[in-house]
């Protein structure tokens, strides 16, 4: 195939710097994010949609004077513009809430903690000096309350500091998501302020392994389903969220009451990041979106997720993703990932046993991903042993391994290629 037509270059997301590669140009299809630039005035996008919602009261009606106010927002891995919106809602509440009366409150689910200096890489120094921020800690019995069961019989535990406040906040961004249909909204809840069991039930097989349980998709979604009623049920009083471009620049700003501001961030972000093919494909290129979101493994699934949405039964999927800080080594999802001799027999003792396995949820869609194309993963970190022991395939070279899979599927084979990765969800027209 080399040298048998012309080539373009195509810009992959991987870390901080991106990845270029040549490919075919008559063989290869590019699914991107339908750009839109970011806005020329971040802050005053901001501070309008705060003032401005598309529901319900402005934030300064929602807070009075003297009462404590919890803020949700994103942890690391998530490129959340914290450094932006949390500073707008302080500006905002500056004349109405003192500054020890709120504690911002970092939703890490299950992940791990963020350090100090990502912290303040995340918020700024001036917020982290002046502000109390608190890593959620899904695993430490001390800082949940018990708030009974919700949705389809959830058990739900929640962060202390979350319940006890008088106001709650949540912050994030909408993007697409592999299984929950969209991220942020009521997500800044459960599971991002759940205990470890609240997250294990809205993540065990059944849910995730129901067809409606996939990007895009949140009415009728039992994952979503369930998040949106612990929200309901718990309280929110504010919401407020962004969509970002391909730069992760804010393209748009939405606050408000909690589930009618997530509804119009979902149908802009939808309109923004998927996009329909005619045909499923041989070979799909994918990658996890650069860093923060390529840090590890386990994040980048989503972008192996989405390119199985269009690549062929039996074909390749080629994911470059950095994955800087390895499996990660917290949690259990490299132990439970290694544990069967393949994708199938991973999925039947998934589907065999209680949902008590934290990171089983990862390990499933990624099973399932395995089970029906092959991976070959390009990553600076991790060894081709690493990845074997993963039931994945390793690569030094993404254009070769291109090639040589476009070879094997015949002449008529293409490649899609996802150079945002799950920036972008294709779907097969019907």
């Amino acid at each position: 195939m080399a040298g048998a037509g012309a080539s373009i270059t195509v810009r992959l997301a991987y870390g901080e710097r991106g990845l270029d590669v040549r490919l075919p140009a008559d063989r290869t299809a590019l699914v991107q994010p339908r750009y839109r630039p970011g806005v020329a005035d971040p802050a005053a996008t901001l501070a309008d949609a705060l003032r401005h919602p598309v529901a319900g009261p402005p934030l300064r009606e929602v807070v009075r004077r003297g009462q404590t106010v919890a803020i949700s927002a994103c942890d690391s891995t998530r490129p959340q513009p914290r450094h932006l919106m949390i500073p707008a809602v302080l500006a905002e509440l500056a004349d109405v809430v003192r500054p020890e009366d709120v504690t911002i409150l970092v939703a890490t689910g299950t992940h791990r903690s963020n350090t100090d200096a990502e912290l303040r890489a995340m918020f700024g120094d001036a917020v982290v000096n002046r502000v109390r921020i608190v890593n959620h800690d899904a695993r430490n019995d001390a800082e949940l309350v018990w708030c009974g069961r919700h949705g389809n019989d959830v058990p739900v535990w929640l962060n202390r500091a979350w319940v006890d406040a008088d106001v709650r906040l949540t912050t994030g961004f909408v993007e697409p998501h592999f299984f929950a249909g969209f991220s942020g909204g009521p997500k800044l809840v459960a599971p991002g302020l759940a205990g470890l069991q609240t997250v294990l039930t809205l993540h065990d097989a059944a849910r995730i392994g129901d067809p409606r349980a996939t990007w895009g998709i949140t009415e009728g979604n039992p994952v979503h389903d369930d998040v949106r009623a612990i929200a309901a049920a718990t309280g929110v009083d504010f919401a407020f969220d962004v969509i970002l471009n391909r730069d992760q620049e804010i393209v748009g700003a939405y606050a408000g009451e909690l589930f009618a501001m997530h509804r119009a961030a979902c149908a802009a972000a939808k309109d923004n990041a998927m996009a329909p093919v005619d045909a499923a494909f041989d070979v799909v290129l994918t990658t996890n979106s650069g860093f923060p979101l390529d840090q590890n493994l386990y994040q980048a699934v989503k972008g192996m997720s989405a390119a199985a949405k269009v690549v062929k039964p039996g074909g390749v999927i080629v994911c470059a993703a950095e994955c800087r800080d390895g499996f990660p080594d917290h949690g259990s999802y490299r132990e439970v990932l290694t544990s069967a001799p393949s994708p199938e027999a991973l999925l039947e003792r998934i589907a065999a046993r209680d949902h008590t396995v934290p990171d089983q949820w990862q390990v499933q869609v990624q099973a399932a991903v395995q089970a029906k194309a092959r991976v070959v993963v390009h990553t600076s970190y991790l060894s081709a042993d690493d990845l074997r022991a993963a039931h994945l395939d390793h690569t030094a070279d993404v254009e070769k391994t291109v090639e040589e899979a476009l070879d094997a599927a015949g002449e008529a084979a293409r490649v899609c290629v996802l150079p945002e990765g799950p920036q972008t969800i294709p779907y097969l027209v019907d």
